[in-house]
């Protein structure tokens, strides 16, 4: 049996085949299913073209590693592992690189897919470009301010104050958009935007831990522990050495 055919009954097994087929119809959305190996069984095709292969059995067995550059997939597949050990990510919000090198704004979803005895063997996840939808777009530009300064500010002390300020508004207005678009307060986008920043260095370099704090605009490591531990299901130190072991 080929292993395009064995990649078939696993998603069949998993009930997820049909499902899976109705994503090709979203052309803003980029859907993919892994197995508890982090391979690729199956992927839609605008994530195919985000990746830049034409064919499903290009990316059939393959990792993240295969595609993106190491420290990128890295990231991945540390989320991948959070997930297999079921925890969950919803509507993270991102600005990442497109292919072509163009900043564009993300959502990413992801869950685990479990087996008929409640046992997980896989993962699955959707990420939205949110620039190919003009409603999406527009909700965006309602915040584009404030979210562009903390994403280049984050290591900066920045208080809701002074973000309503750049943004003309109120703080009350500020923290009503935020809500509204981004379903968080500034606040609490500040911290996530820092943490997602902190993983990326203790994963991608060998700066100590408590720098790697200071570096991410945290005052206080007993306190951004604390935080990445609730955000990331572990803590800073266990992210690094998981990290170091799997890769």
């Amino acid at each position: 049996m080929k292993k395009n055919d064995n990649q078939l009954i696993f998603m069949e097994k998993m009930g997820v085949k049909q499902i899976a087929l109705m994503y090709d119809f979203i052309p803003d959305i980029l859907f993919w299913v892994k197995d508890s190996k982090h391979r690729f069984i199956y992927a839609n095709h605008t994530f195919l073209e985000h990746m830049g292969v034409s064919r499903l059995e290009n990316i059939i067995g393959k990792n993240d590693f295969d595609f993106s550059p190491p420290h990128v997939a890295r990231q991945f597949i540390q989320d991948d592992n959070n997930v297999l050990k079921g925890e969950r990510v919803t509507e993270r919000f991102e600005m990442n690189q497109t292919k072509k090198g163009d900043l564009a704004w993300f959502t990413t979803t992801k869950r685990p897919i479990f087996d008929d005895k409640n046992k997980i063997i896989g993962t699955y996840g959707i990420t939205r470009h949110l620039q190919k939808t003009s409603t999406t777009l527009a909700n965006i530009d309602a915040i584009k301010t404030p979210v562009e300064f903390i994403r280049t500010n984050y290591h900066n002390q920045i208080t809701v104050e002074q973000l309503a300020d750049i943004a003309h508004l109120s703080v009350s207005a500020l923290e009503r958009r935020f809500k509204k678009h981004l379903a968080k307060t500034p606040k609490q986008f500040l911290i996530e935007i820092r943490l997602e920043q902190a993983r990326k260095l203790l994963i991608e370099t060998t700066l100590p831990i408590s720098s790697v704090c200071f570096d991410t605009g945290f005052v206080d490591p007993s306190y951004f522990s604390k935080l990445f531990k609730r955000f990331f299901g572990m803590t800073p130190s266990q992210l690094r050495t998981d990290s170091q072991i799997d890769l």
